[in-house]
């Protein structure tokens, strides 16, 4: 373990942050598959505005990201997605773009929901943080940007 143990303080407390969260990370990834998530990508398809609601679900994803290490601005890359996702209000004129108005929505929620996902999975299954990366833990650490 101590061979693989990333002991930078900036680490310790991201991944100590991530286990006290950990029940509250898994309760919102089970409500964002309860009908939620399912409905909202089914609207996407059916072009009802009822999409624009996953942008909620979205930036409650994100503040409890944040949440996990709140001195550490989150990925520019990834907040570049949730603001060009998020802050949309629906109008008639939508309809007539419809994949230009609501594709970002879809991309931003997609993008905070794996997150969500690789939070509560590797909060599960790391007992501390390593030096030699899973992907989806290197991922994780590239949106604290520390990696």
């Amino acid at each position: 373990m101590e061979n693989n143990l990333d002991d930078r303080p900036e680490m310790q407390e991201l991944f100590r942050n991530l286990k006290v969260k950990l029940p509250k990370l898994e309760e919102l990834l089970i409500n964002c598959g309860q009908g939620g998530y399912e409905d909202r990508v089914y609207r996407f398809y059916h072009q009802s505005f009822k999409v624009y609601a996953l942008q909620d679900m979205t930036m409650e994803i994100v503040a409890i990201l944040q949440s996990l290490a709140p001195e550490h601005p989150l990925n520019e890359w990834f907040m570049q997605i949730i603001r060009e996702g998020t802050g949309k209000t629906f109008i008639l004129q939508d309809n007539m773009n419809w994949l230009a108005a609501t594709r970002p929505i879809l991309e931003a929620f997609f993008h905070a929901r794996y997150f969500l996902e690789i939070a509560v999975k590797y909060g599960k299954e790391l007992e501390y943080p390593p030096q030699l990366l899973p992907s989806g833990w290197a991922a994780f650490l590239y949106l604290y940007n520390l990696r």
